[in-house]
């Protein structure tokens, strides 16, 4: 027995389907329900009322007076003989009757009309089941669930109705400025001239969805663009199903052609069904003859019967003939609908005209057949699916998700002090960029890092201490205010990228930035080295960071040579081999060619007579002969040439007086030529990392040496001449074969940095402690070395640092 709860639940199910069921597909569903019930009705009627009644056909005799009626039909009796008017005795009992009747039944009846309604009920179940083959196909069935599901989540969603009330929000916003014209001033106006602005040919791409510009007020959608954390999850998954199940049904047509089929498999029923059935509908009569040969049972050869169903069986099948050609002319519309539109195309033009969502991609194959038999249910269900297939959608709800999630009290928690005592925020694999940032008015830089889909509004005006952008494999598009404010207060830019195709167009013009970083690969055949004019804007560019794979320097860098003072390339190991450009730099006061595989300085550097530092680490330099050249540098003060394969110091180098820092570690040198120790403006010596068995006693000389760096050699005696360097601040002498440190080390009182460890040292001297600016932070040694000094030697070590520099240095 069913309780009433579970019959009344079974009333409440519907179809999960019924959105992709057309018109006329309802309507045969109800016709075939309609015959079903003819079928029913027909059925029950032959199982309880189907039968003939029968009659022997009474031969004449030659002794009987009666003549046969002129209507050739017998006179039938049962009870006496009678006259010549009244017919004769049959003879028969009723069990005679019975027996005949049940083999007239067989013999005199027509099939069709014993067989009628089962036949009716066979085809309505076979017309049933190719309505409904394509629900219940097992390739076809879960991608129709799938779909189906979507779809209502979709309709359903609050994003749809959210994000169509947004649209409708922009559309009425833009026909009231279309109207009143725009009366705002912009918030930033630029003092710059208008040399350097972005032409019409710029690109310049413009935020989707609320627009920001100088010719318009920024407009704020109110509670249209609040969402639940939980709806903005929702509408995320959903945006991700939509593009899976595109995916996944977009590249095959099996569902377009299995309803096609089974609609020709109904149209084909139709014609069979109509073509025989017209045929037999005559054969159902009222009268029949029968001969059931059966004479020397009965003693008749003939029977006329009478079939009592014979006139209901007429008008039921009158009436299945009109259903089931009203069900095939339907079917012949459908297929005429099938193929007199491209059912496998499906455009979202007209959605894209009544929404701000124009780039909702057309679809085909299975998706778009799916989306016309929607359309045939109702065409909102595919205006709310397209909000789904929308990327600007999508982003929007990032965006709002993202503003939601990122507040500005949450933002400035992120914000921290860098090196440079300057506030900073650093964003990471962020959907977009919160609108909050540009609430940071007193931020100093700015990094977004892996975030596609960043966008930079007119409120970064409001951002007037902002002088430092990062951009990290983020193509940041900007719109028009916002690339002016950038274009005259950005000061520096770095920017890392793949390929060179990702640095946004507008970071050539910037044309008062002061600092450019590249970082990516710009050795492509496929551009043009940064693209030939772009840093020709840069006016204003003073140092040029690039990092990446170049085989020569691109020419169009020289474009801006005039106004660089600091040229920095990194490679990743591959070859520089022309460097005739470098010619042309006059200006550049700091030139850094690292990891470029070179084997001997460039010659072009000579010609740098304004060079001031040059840094050549991590190449492959084995000779420094052509030193002698940079006697014509005069202003040269810095020479890097650590992590190469320098064997030895050409005595050339006397020839560069005025030099003040010479980095020499991590090279192959055995010893330091006395021509080192002539330069007598050398503040800081680093020979670091080296095979190097002796400090000469030369080092005495140099009597403006503050830091010396000999850590990672093989040196055994320290030179009493070393401590005659009064002025030395910082004095390397780790991983050595020291084996003791002489008294004279007290005459080192600006010393504030001593490194002895991993040397072979049994003690420390005493008089460390009248190192007045040496402290125990700034005493690297073995712990059991300083445990071992006297307690007030150790007492002085440990005072507070704070004391002052002595002799004002």
């Amino acid at each position: 027995m069913f309780t009433l709860a579970e019959v009344a639940s079974l009333n409440d199910i519907q179809p999960t389907y019924r959105i992709l069921k057309p018109w006329w597909d309802v309507f045969m569903d109800y016709l075939a329900v309609v015959m079903l019930m003819v079928a029913i009705f027909a059925g029950t009627m032959q199982l309880t009322k189907d039968q003939v009644v029968c009659l022997p056909v009474l031969q004449p005799t030659v002794n009987s007076k009666a003549q046969p009626g002129t209507s050739g039909k017998a006179d039938f009796t049962t009870v006496e003989t009678t006259t010549d008017s009244s017919g004769r005795k049959t003879n028969l009992d009723f069990q005679q009757y019975v027996f005949i009747n049940q083999m007239c039944y067989h013999l005199a009846l027509p099939w069709y009309s014993k067989y009628f309604p089962y036949l009716v009920l066979i085809h309505t179940i076979i017309l049933i089941v190719s309505s409904n083959f394509w629900f219940k196909y097992p390739k076809t069935c879960s991608k129709i669930e799938h779909f189906v599901s979507i779809l209502g989540k979709c309709f359903e969603s609050p994003w749809t109705t959210k994000a169509l009330s947004e649209t409708a929000c922009e559309d009425s916003e833009e026909n009231k400025q279309r109207l009143t014209g725009a009366q705002s001033l912009p918030k930033y106006v630029s003092t710059s001239s208008d040399e350097g602005s972005p032409s019409a040919s710029t690109p310049m791409i413009t935020k989707s969805g609320f627009k920001f510009s100088a010719d318009k007020p920024m407009i704020e959608v109110p509670s249209v663009t609040i969402l639940d954390k939980k709806d903005g999850e929702q509408a995320k998954a959903l945006f991700e199903k939509v593009r899976k199940f595109r995916a996944h049904v977009e590249d095959s047509d099996l569902i377009y052609k299995l309803y096609v089929g089974q609609t020709v498999i109904k149209t084909v029923k139709f014609i069979f069904i109509l073509c025989y059935t017209a045929n037999f509908v005559n054969t159902i009569s009222f009268e029949h003859i029968c001969n059931p040969k059966v004479e020397h049972l009965i003693g008749y050869t003939q029977f006329e019967c009478t079939h009592n169903m014979a006139y209901m069986l007429k008008k039921l099948l009158i009436s299945y003939i009109s259903l089931i050609c009203v069900y095939g002319f339907i079917c012949l519309y459908t297929l005429f609908w099938l193929f007199r539109i491209p059912l496998k195309e499906y455009s979202f033009e007209k959605v894209r005209e009544e929404s701000s969502f124009s780039d909702i991609p057309d679809v085909k194959n299975d998706f778009a057949f799916l989306l016309h038999m929607v359309d045939q249910y109702d065409q909102l269900y595919s205006k709310r699916f397209g909000v789904f297939l929308s990327e600007v959608s999508e982003n929007k709800l990032r965006e709002i998700s993202l503003n939601h999630e990122w507040t500005f009290e949450k933002l400035r928690q992120h914000v921290s002090r860098n090196a440079q005592d300057k506030q900073e925020l650093h964003l990471f694999m962020l959907s977009g960029v919160p609108d909050a940032v540009f609430d940071l008015t007193d931020l100093d830089v700015l990094k977004l890092e892996l975030i596609p889909e960043a966008k930079i509004p007119a409120k970064i005006s409001q951002m007037t201490n902002l002088q430092e952008l990062h951009l990290c494999h983020c193509p940041a598009k900007v719109e028009q205010t916002a690339f002016s404010f950038l274009r005259d207060h950005l000061r520096c830019l770095h920017v890392k990228f793949t390929d060179v195709g990702e640095i946004p167009a507008w970071v050539y013009l910037l044309k008062n930035l002061r600092e450019l970083y590249l970082i990516g690969n710009l050795n492509s055949e496929n551009n043009k080295m940064i693209g030939l004019e772009s840093l020709r804007e840069l006016r204003h560019l003073k140092i040029l960071h690039v990092k990446s794979n170049l085989t020569k320097i691109p020419p169009n860098i020289t474009d801006v040579a005039p106004h660089l003072t600091k040229l920095v390339i990194h490679n990743d190991g591959t070859k520089l081999v022309v460097l005739n450009s470098l010619k042309k730099m006059t200006n550049v006061a700091e030139l850094e060619l690292q990891n470029c595989e070179l084997e001997r300085i460039p010659h072009a550097i000579f010609s740098l007579s304004n060079l001031q530092e040059l840094d050549l680490k991590s190449n492959s330099i084995r000779t420094i002969e052509e030193i002698i050249s940079f006697q014509h540098l005069k202003r040269l003060t810095c020479l890097k040439l650590w992590h190469n394969k320098i064997v030895n110091i050409p005595s050339s180098i006397t020839h560069v007086k005025n030099l003040e820092s010479l980095y020499l570690s991590n090279n192959k040198l055995e010893s330091l030529p006395a021509a080192v120790f002539s330069l007598q403006k050398l503040r800081c010596l680093d020979v670091s990392y080296n095979s190097i068995a002796l400090i000469p006693v030369e080092i005495g000389l140099l009597q403006n040496l503050q830091h010396f760096h000999i850590t990672g050699n093989k040196v055994d005696v320290l030179p009493k001449q070393l401590f005659k360097c009064v002025k030395l601040r910082t004095l390397s002498l780790g991983q050595n074969c020291i084996t003791s440190v002489p008294d004279k080390v007290s005459q080192l009182l600006q010393l504030t940095h001593l490194e002895l460890k991993g040397n072979c040292l049994d003690r420390l001297p005493a008089t460390l402690g009248q190192c007045q600016l040496l402290r125990k932070s700034g005493l690297v040694v073995e712990d059991h070395l300083f445990d071992a000094l006297p307690s007030e030697v150790k007492e002085v070590l440990n005072q507070d640092t704070s004391i002052p520099f002595a002799n004002g240095i």
